[in-house]
């Protein structure tokens, strides 16, 4: 208790504290305390109730598996996850955050939390010597907080006109001068809760940027500091006014925001096992393990793209010549295939799966990720050759782009079953296919339209 006590001497006046954690659909929920309490729930934990992790993005209980109103919707132990204590800068008053990990009485990981079915493909590796090295990168767009009298999100004003930011220059310069101010302090932010970031790049349409967040050999604080990377990323954007949104496909004209995962693998000596030693970009550069993992990530993308493209509105980024994978197939230094292989130095050789949207759940994203790159080393698959040219012409045809579709191919998953655990693919299928139906239910303006001369 003594690193509270002294961030208490740091943080004097201290009023508030969040425990919090990043739910099923990317959505920040937890409780607010008194500051006075941070010593006791460091040491106690506190009660929290398991289905918070199975909500829908609404934050409804659709009690999947019969969690929630049928049980009873009852208390686990939630304890705080120590590395993630830190000022949050962008509230009134002055306010501290931790990340939480829920738990049973007997300590056992409590099954539904995202963190924990990731902990549970982790395990996996154990025995084969590999531990992955992770990376994750994340668009996102600033967004004014009025919509268009037709309800549309717009781009925000830019910073001391009245004009809205119109930039289209992929890593121009002009979106990252005129939006200083809230770049700078989200950079203070993240300095502050110890994330280490990378480039901030402008991107492919107006308001749209993208933040490299540093690799990781602790694959659950990588995911960890997403999530603190996604409440910061929307609470100084609050502060500045505006809204940040990581909605895949805001805008239908313009691009939409992805999750790219980058993956290495060392072995306990520190050797990268995906390394070939050849020269980069040629067949050689990649190992046999590489390979294999390759093999396991494209065979099994049908199956879990219910995890990386969660719901409606990811769906509408898979449109060709977008730089949006539509092909499940891999390649050297090609924005236009799913995974992506990198040039760099052997050490860093890696995976760069550029499938996700930005709504994935990073926990569930990396985890589905994983188990492929295990299942495809443990039974050899072959990729095929690597792919040349554009891949983004046409959809594949192997491949769901549709939420419906995609959620049966998960559902019918024995693989997934194997690796996340069978109850737990159960009731997130049954928790999206239950939001899915609800989103049907809603009678849109579109269908007046088309259907009243009927």
């Amino acid at each position: 208790m003594d690193s509270i006590k002294e961030f208490r001497k740091q943080n004097p006046d201290l009023r508030y504290f969040d425990l919090f954690y990043g739910d099923l659909c990317g959505v920040m929920r937890g409780k607010r305390y008194p500051a006075d309490q941070l010593e006791k729930v460091f040491e106690k934990g506190a009660a929290h109730c398991g289905s918070v992790f199975l909500l829908s993005v609404t934050g409804e209980n659709m009690n999947p598996l019969g969690l929630g109103f049928s049980d009873g919707d009852p208390d686990e132990q939630s304890s705080v996850i120590p590395y993630t204590l830190a000022p949050v800068p962008w509230t009134e008053h002055p306010t501290a955050q931790a990340m939480m990990t829920l738990h049973g009485v007997d300590g056992t990981p409590y099954y539904f939390e995202p963190r924990n079915a990731l902990r549970r493909v982790l395990e996996r590796f154990t025995d084969t010597g590999f531990k992955p090295v992770t990376a994750f990168e994340l668009e996102f767009y600033l967004i004014d907080k009025q919509r268009t009298k037709s309800g549309f999100p717009q781009a925000p004003m830019t910073p001391g006109s009245q004009t809205r930011t119109k930039a289209t220059q992929v890593y121009g310069f002009n979106a990252l001068d005129e939006f200083a101010d809230y770049l700078s302090d989200l950079s203070k932010c993240f300095e502050l809760q110890n994330i280490k970031t990378g480039a901030i790049t402008s991107e492919y349409a107006p308001g749209q940027f993208e933040i490299n967040l540093h690799h990781s050999d602790d694959s659950l604080r990588a995911a960890d500091e997403c999530i603190i990377f996604k409440r910061a990323v929307q609470g100084v954007a609050r502060k500045h006014g505006m809204q940040a949104t990581f909605m895949p496909k805001p805008y239908i004209e313009q691009a939409g925001s992805g999750l790219h995962l980058h993956i290495s693998l060392y072995d306990d000596e520190g050797n990268n096992v995906l390394d070939g030693g050849g020269e980069s970009g040629q067949a050689d550069s990649i190992s046999d393990t590489m390979r294999h993992a390759i093999g396991g990530l494209l065979e099994l993308m049908p199956e879990y793209m219910a995890v990386l493209a969660p719901s409606i509105n990811s769906y509408r980024r898979f449109q060709p010549d977008t730089f949006v994978p539509i092909q499940a197939c891999w390649g050297f230094e090609n924005r236009s295939t799913a995974i992506r292989i990198p040039t760099g130095e052997g050490i860093a050789r890696r995976i760069e799966h550029r499938v996700a949207g930005a709504d994935a759940n990073p926990y569930l994203a990396l985890a589905v990720m994983l188990a492929a790159m295990h299942y495809g080393i443990s039974n050899t698959i072959n990729p095929g050759e690597s792919f040349t040219g554009n891949a983004g012409e046409t959809r594949d045809e192997k491949v769901p782009f549709r939420l419906q579709p995609a959620l049966d191919r998960m559902a019918a998953s024995s693989v997934l079953k194997v690796y996340l655990g069978e109850r737990y693919v159960q009731a997130y299928t049954e928790c999206k296919q239950n939001e899915l139906e609800a989103f049907e239910d809603i009678v849109t303006t579109k269908e007046y339209e088309w259907y009243l001369q009927t």
